[in-house]
């Protein structure tokens, strides 16, 4: 007596599965309901710049979607409340530090600092400071990528300027005051910062 099976077509039943899994996960992350901004990377507590400790003031991830792009952390010469008092402590040394969290296009880097300068200074500012914005994409555009886990930072030094690093090799000399570097801060720390969820993770951590 022959015996007959049945076949599911379980390939077509999984994909719109799949599909509305991922709807959901990005309808979430439009809400605001993605994990927490908290880093991965363990960061060092202090660091020491031109002879200044500093000490570090919060760290966050940032995410683009449900995606991971970078870690970052904060480092002041001391722990301050409100994202205000970081744009005011450029009277000395500040380091932001980076790791990356997955493959970035340099391009895409670079670009992505300049959309976030552009959308929280004014016109003037971007004018003034036009060739310090054009070192910075030429710095990030300048590599095919970042790799997950490669590391990067903007340093300032009153008087000096913002230097910029990659794999802690800085690329080339200072460039601009603590105008520009103000408007850099403000990326992630202004009006309209890159992620919300990154600059309430940053300056989670102020005094007790």
């Amino acid at each position: 007596m022959k015996t007959s099976t049945t076949t599911f077509p379980t390939h077509s039943r999984s994909r719109p599965v799949a599909r509305s899994a991922c709807a959901l996960a990005l309808a979430a992350a439009s809400l605001g309901f993605v994990a927490p901004a908290m880093a991965a990377t363990a960061f060092e507590p202090t660091q020491n710049v031109q002879g200044t400790p500093l000490v570090l003031q919060g760290a966050g991830t940032r995410y683009r979607a449900v995606f991971k792009v970078y870690d970052m952390a904060l480092y002041l010469p001391r722990k301050v409340r409100t994202a205000d008092e970081v744009l005011a402590a450029t009277s000395g040394p500040v380091r932001l530090q980076f790791v990356a969290q997955r493959d970035i296009p340099g391009t895409d880097l670079g670009l992505s600092f300049i959309k976030g300068l552009s959308a929280n200074a004014t016109p003037d500012q971007i004018r003034r400071h036009t060739p310090s914005s054009n070192r910075l994409v030429e710095i990030f555009s300048g590599r095919s990528k970042l790799a997950s886990g490669d590391t990067f930072a903007m340093e300032f030094v009153p008087g000096k300027g913002t230097t910029f690093y990659i794999q802690g090799q800085a690329q080339g000399a200072p460039v601009g005051d603590a105008e520009y570097f103000g408007m850099v801060l403000r990326i992630w720390l202004g009006a309209s910062p890159v992620d919300h969820q990154l600059t309430d993770a940053v300056m989670a951590s102020g005094p007790t």
